[in-house]
């Protein structure tokens, strides 16, 4: 039987890995955007749900590299630290996964692109979420939820992420690491989640290995460009990276209407 990715033309092949660069690339430098970059570029040339398929094994394998950099007691130490949120956001995935087959292919787009798109200007314009520190872990339930369902239907969950962490003031480099974890610990019930949904098969595995090595390539540059830049730099471009992602959803979505 010939895969997904043997069918795609020549200009197809190089546009999604061009793309998953492109995307490795936003990741590494803050910390999430990979799902965002890679389902905005894919789907332009591929369904929806195929795109989907496309970028679940290079957002969970760049995502174990950014929560394993600095080694794995700071990752399991990041880990209890956010405990709530992952088991909040788990347990919503799960279940959201499952809608993708039946979803309108804008209902994606639509869902999540105004959210990423008010909160990002919003930030940007000092009018931000703020997540108290005394009241946390309700918070933290709730964002990790809202975290969960987007990322079970979009593989999309790091603006409730983004908001949590900035909320609390977190320093970059803990940002990096704990955005690390709770992505690939997601990433994990994505892939086996979308194996249970029949988005990710022997005809769609391809593409998504194909696309690992342009992606991890794209997040060792990342990683080096972000090692550069200061704490409020990393904060702004965290956030201009958010709004562009939120208004190409929004865009994607009313085309596909």
């Amino acid at each position: 039987m010939e895969t997904l990715f043997l069918s795609l033309p020549l200009w197809g092949a190089v546009f999604a890995v061009a793309v998953s660069l492109l995307a490795g690339v936003i990741k590494g430098m803050v910390g999430f955007a990979m799902p965002m970059v890679m389902i905005a570029g894919l789907s332009t040339i591929l369904p929806p749900d195929l795109a989907l398929a496309g970028l679940i094994v290079p957002t969970l394998l760049s995502n174990l590299w950014q929560a394993l950099r600095q080694g794995v007691r700071a990752a399991f130490a990041s880990l209890l630290r956010v405990r709530v949120f992952l088991i909040a956001g788990g347990v919503v995935m799960a279940g959201s996964a499952q809608m993708v087959p039946a979803l309108p292919p804008a209902a994606m787009f639509l869902l999540i692109g105004p959210m990423v798109t008010l909160y990002a200007a919003g930030t940007l314009m000092g009018r931000g979420l703020r997540l108290a520190r005394g009241a946390g872990r309700r918070g933290e339930a709730g964002m990790g939820a809202l975290a969960g369902f987007f990322g079970g239907i979009s593989g999309i969950w790091g603006p409730p992420t983004v908001a949590m962490l900035v909320a609390r003031g977190t320093e970059k480099r803990e940002q990096m690491r704990v955005q690390g974890v709770i992505y690939g610990l997601g990433s994990v019930l994505l892939l086996v989640s979308h194996l249970g949904s029949g988005v990710l098969r022997a005809e769609t595995v391809p593409l998504s290995l194909a696309l690992v090595l342009p992606a991890l390539a794209g997040t060792a540059v990342g990683f080096w460009l972000q090692d550069k830049l200061d704490q409020e730099m990393f904060r702004k471009l965290t956030l201009c990276v958010l709004l562009v992602a939120g208004l190409n959803l929004i865009r994607r979505g009313v085309l596909l209407l």
